[in-house]
């Protein structure tokens, strides 16, 4: 038995807790991570711009793979932090949580507000250089791998003032160092389209592109549709600018079924969305379903206009920016969690209203065209059904015993929830929407099918259920236009026997059903592992991170943890709120970025040889720092 004592345990200092486990800062080191370092250093001189002390940012892709940003802002501070006495630009490129975002006095509003991003960036740096321009002079100071490689020096005097950060990022962290021209071109200019005014130069191999855009996201709208044919020659453009939020969006309808809505939060694009588009959504459709209501635009037999009716051919933007309590999913900031919903949905429907009133002409043009969108839905829901239910009887003999189905016959609103153990199916079921989420419970770890036959995997009973239920078949005979369910969601324990089934299903999946995941009907669940009882307040945590943010942020309120131990002992509340309601849960999509190297992990992690496996676990053991075991 080995022994565990004070001595195996390790203290990480300062920035190496970033380079053990860079994904947890920058979400992974592929080339979304490499990116995710530009973007980081670029978002500090928008903010610079966005508080009114810069108006010129210059980006240029280096020869070596690195990269230079420089602006005109106020530049970084120089002087000497008086607690540490070294400078304050040397803690801010090499100490976490450190910077002058955290109070208003500095930043009216920000996109960075974990104090993280330049120290991230500098610890996966194999060099970074980093001037500042104030007082006087141009201060200059190098860093690599988030350690100074030099003392700051005091250069030639300037009257000019501004921040420049050069840096090349590290070949051991990332195993491609190759940024995309075209990926930053894009957020150059989405970063000028956002902020009216603001000129952005990017310099790539000789060229020069130069971004500025007086109209802003007005601009950024007609671009984006392009030679599409729109049912309105100008789009929709409401602002609403109050002391703590301000709301700007410019949206138009095309002839299109498919919509486009983009979303920024202190001009951070938030790719998964949150409470600002879930807010303007809510507006748009609250505002056209009274418009309709009111003129009695609505034909007979026609009812209940949904948000899908509005959204169709929209093509939209929503800019917010937040001067406090603007919080993200993340360090990497894909999803705004403020809650400022409401806010939103007040600004957007009475803005969107009152506009329609005063243009009938346009209003009733929209209208029909939503009304049209709504008549195609309710139709094509009707021919639908009328096939569905000719079989469905026949089908619903041949389903699992232990399913507990749903009653909808519309796959897209189906959800098949596949979940570990009797338990943990009786609360999913208490927990569920029974129109639209299916259960199936399966007891304990399904047959590993890479390295069983395809008879013996057809035999297993938890497999034939799983098959059964989503009614494809699997391949050689997968039969696509058979699936009953649009979203597929695993959904297992917060713990180690939870993750080994889920590898298990994801196995099954992967080698049975691959169009599953390649059509993104796939999902791994996201219950919580804990859950925080702040007085009125309840938070819910996925792991020991979350829960360490959540617990900083109540500064030092009194507070209750609760661990739960399965999906089977939390109660049906809790597992609806935090993991089945569509509106606040949290799910992971799966994806196949690159066929080559997932077959090559399923075949090494899963496969009949123990070799690749031992060589994985010795390999990557020394990077492990909690073991639930």
């Amino acid at each position: 038995m080995t022994t565990y004592n004070a001595d195996n345990i390790q203290i990480l200092e300062g920035l190496e807790p970033v380079r053990r486990r860079p994904g947890m800062y920058i979400g992974s080191t592929s080339s979304t991570g490499l990116h995710h370092l530009l973007w980081e250093i670029l978002d500090n001189s928008v903010d610079e711009a966005l508080n009114g002390h810069c108006d010129v940012i210059e980006i240029v892709l280096e020869k070596d793979h690195g990269v230079t940003i420089k602006d005109n802002g106020r530049g970084i501070p120089v002087d000497i932090f008086r607690k540490t006495k070294r400078s304050a630009m040397e803690i801010l490129f090499t100490t976490l949580h450190s910077g002058g975002k955290f109070s208003q006095d500095n930043y009216k509003v920000s996109g960075g507000l974990h104090g993280v991003g330049m120290a991230v960036v500098c610890a996966l740096s194999e060099t970074l250089i980093a001037s500042s321009r104030r007082d006087g002079f141009e201060w200059t100071q190098s860093y690599s791998r988030g350690k100074p490689a030099s003392k700051l020096k005091k250069g030639k005097p300037t009257r000019s003032y501004g921040t420049t950060v050069y840096f090349k990022p590290d070949k051991k962290i990332f195993p491609k160092v190759e940024f995309n021209a075209k990926l930053i071109l894009e957020q150059a200019e989405s970063k000028a389209f956002l902020n009216k005014g603001l000129k952005i130069i990017f310099h790539e191999n000789g060229k020069k592109h130069v971004f500025q855009y007086p109209e802003g996201i007005k601009d950024y709208i007609q671009k984006i549709v392009g030679d599409l044919p729109a049912i309105t020659a100008e789009p929709f453009y409401i602002e609403k600018d109050d002391s703590n939020l301000r709301v700007e969006t410019s949206f138009l309808w095309t002839s299109n079924t498919e919509s486009n809505i983009l979303s920024y939060a202190n001009a951070i694009k938030t790719v998964d969305g949150g409470s600002h588009e879930t807010g303007f959504r809510n507006g748009i459709t609250k505002a056209f379903r009274a418009y309709i209501e009111r003129r009695n635009l609505l034909p007979k037999g026609v009812t209940g206009i949904t948000g899908d009716d509005v959204k169709e051919g929209l093509v939209a933007i929503i800019s917010v920016y937040l001067q406090d309590g603007v919080e993200f999913q993340g360090q990497t900031k894909g999803r705004l969690n403020s809650n400022i919903t409401s806010q939103v949905e007040s600004v957007v429907k009475h803005s969107l209203e009152h506009q329609l009133h005063h243009n009938q002409t346009l209003g009733d043009l929209i209208a029909n065209r939503i009304i049209l969108s709504t008549q195609a839905r309710i139709a094509s829901r009707e021919a639908r059904e009328a096939v569905q239910r000719k079989t469905l009887v026949s089908h619903r003999l041949n389903l699992p015993g232990k399913l507990s189905d749903c009653s909808t016959t519309d796959k897209d609103e189906a959800e098949l929830f596949i979940c570990e153990g009797d338990s943990a199916g009786g609360s999913s079921k208490q927990a569920r929407d029974r129109k639209t989420q299916a259960i199936l419970p399966i007891r304990g770890k399904i047959i590993n099918v890479e390295t069983a036959t395809m008879a013996k995997a057809l035999a297993n009973n938890e497999i034939h259920n799983i098959v059964s239920a989503i009614g494809t078949g699997v391949k050689p005979k997968f039969d696509y236009s058979k699936l009953r369910y649009g979203k597929i969601i695993i959904m297992t324990d917060a713990d180690v026997d939870g993750a080994h089934i889920c590898t298990l299903l994801l196995t099954f999946f992967y080698r049975y059903m691959p169009e599953l995941i390649q059509k993104g009907h796939l999902f791994i669940a996201q219950p919580p592992l804990f859950r925080i009882d702040a007085g009125k307040k309840l938070f819910y945590a996925l792991d020991e991170n979350e829960k360490s943010e959540i617990i900083k942020k109540l500064n030092g309120s009194p507070y209750e943890i609760g661990r739960f131990k399965g999906l089977g002992e939390m109660p049906p509340s809790d597992l609806k709120e935090t993991t089945m309601n569509k509106k606040t849960r949290s799910m992971i999509r799966v994806d196949i970025k690159d066929q080559d190297l997932a077959h090559k992990i399923f075949e090494e992690l899963m496969g009949k040889d123990p070799e690749p496996r031992f060589k994985f676990i010795t390999e990557k053991a020394i990077f492990v720092k909690d073991l639930d075991i």
